[in-house]
């Protein structure tokens, strides 16, 4: 594979919360090609930032997954979990410049509330000009003002009202965990990521990151996201919908079908091929600009 050159750093930052399964892999495809095809480095990040919904052993058998398949990543592996430290001094610059408060609100009391692009309730500033009399604050927000616009690789402009459609956002929950929103900024800012090429699941967060990466004083990466994968019932295929394990299938075989779904249409003969073969072709091929846009449903092999 060809070797980092460029100023070019992507990364792939899977959650330890189950096995990888077939969506898991099309973002790793995705990001580790386009890192590649730029003659870049591609960071692994394991995002246990969210200690609840970590799964014992998942993050060991993520990492043996993706060395089956090929994948080789630049530097040294991340944890969230050993990060708390750069993630509180992040909030402490945010409580000094005045752009973070404590909340007191309850998810009960925000139930009513509209829902927000993400399917969250949009929060509607009860706390944002003090706590409420005989309240403490539970958890931390950052002041959402603006509008947000950037021109994604696959998915094209996207423009956010941060007030209207996400509202002021949580950076530390009431148990005290930081939220993704901070933990995923925080690490991209200090690995010098310049390129994010993830699942469109999460674009409707980007909108919150460029707006916190400002905040801090951060350049904000490129965007790149990518169509998510669905079983039969259109639902995008993850833990809860109980997505199959990618490693049931040949590591040649679900390659090949990750590379067809990002639209790079490999030729038939390369079925027979031995795995480096195959990531030789599809490096030498990769087209972001040959990526499909919409969500698209998978062989029901893969779910």
């Amino acid at each position: 594979m060809t070797s980092p050159t460029s100023g070019y750093i992507g990364r792939f930052a899977p959650s330890p919360s189950g096995s990888l399964h077939f969506g898991s892999l099309v973002a790793a495809v995705g990001s580790f090609l386009d890192a590649r095809a730029h003659e870049g480095r591609w960071l692994l990040r394991i995002e246990d930032v969210d200690t609840p919904r970590t799964v014992a052993g998942a993050a060991e058998g993520i990492l043996a997954t993706l060395a089956r398949f090929g994948f080789e990543w630049d530097g040294e592996l991340v944890w969230q979990s050993r990060r708390t430290a750069a993630y509180e001094a992040a909030l402490d610059t945010l409580k000094a410049a005045g752009l973070a408060y404590p909340c007191a609100c309850t998810r009960r009391e925000l139930a009513d509330q509209p829902l927000a692009r993400d399917g969250s309730r949009r929060y509607p500033g009860t706390c944002r000009h003090g706590l409420p009399p005989g309240r403490e604050g539970r958890a931390w927000r950052v002041r959402a003002e603006g509008v947000i616009r950037f021109d994604d690789a696959v998915q094209g402009e996207q423009v956010t009202d941060l007030a209207a459609d996400a509202g002021d956002y949580v950076v530390r929950r009431a148990d005290g965990l930081f939220a993704y929103q901070l933990a995923v900024v925080v690490d991209d800012a200090d690995a010098g990521v310049t390129h994010v090429v993830r699942g469109a699941d999460l674009l409707d967060s980007t909108a919150r990151q460029i707006h916190l990466l400002g905040l801090l004083g951060k350049p904000a990466p490129a965007y790149a996201h990518l169509p998510l994968a669905t079983n039969a019932a259109g639902e995008k295929l993850s833990k809860q919908t109980l997505a199959r394990a990618v490693d049931e299938h040949p590591p040649q075989a679900a390659l090949l079908a990750a590379l067809r779904f990002l639209g790079q249409n490999p030729p038939d003969m390369l079925a027979r091929a031995p795995l480096a073969e195959i990531w030789q072709w599809a490096q030498s091929h990769w087209s972001i600009a040959a990526v499909p846009h919409r969500h698209q449903a998978v062989a029901s092999g893969f779910f």
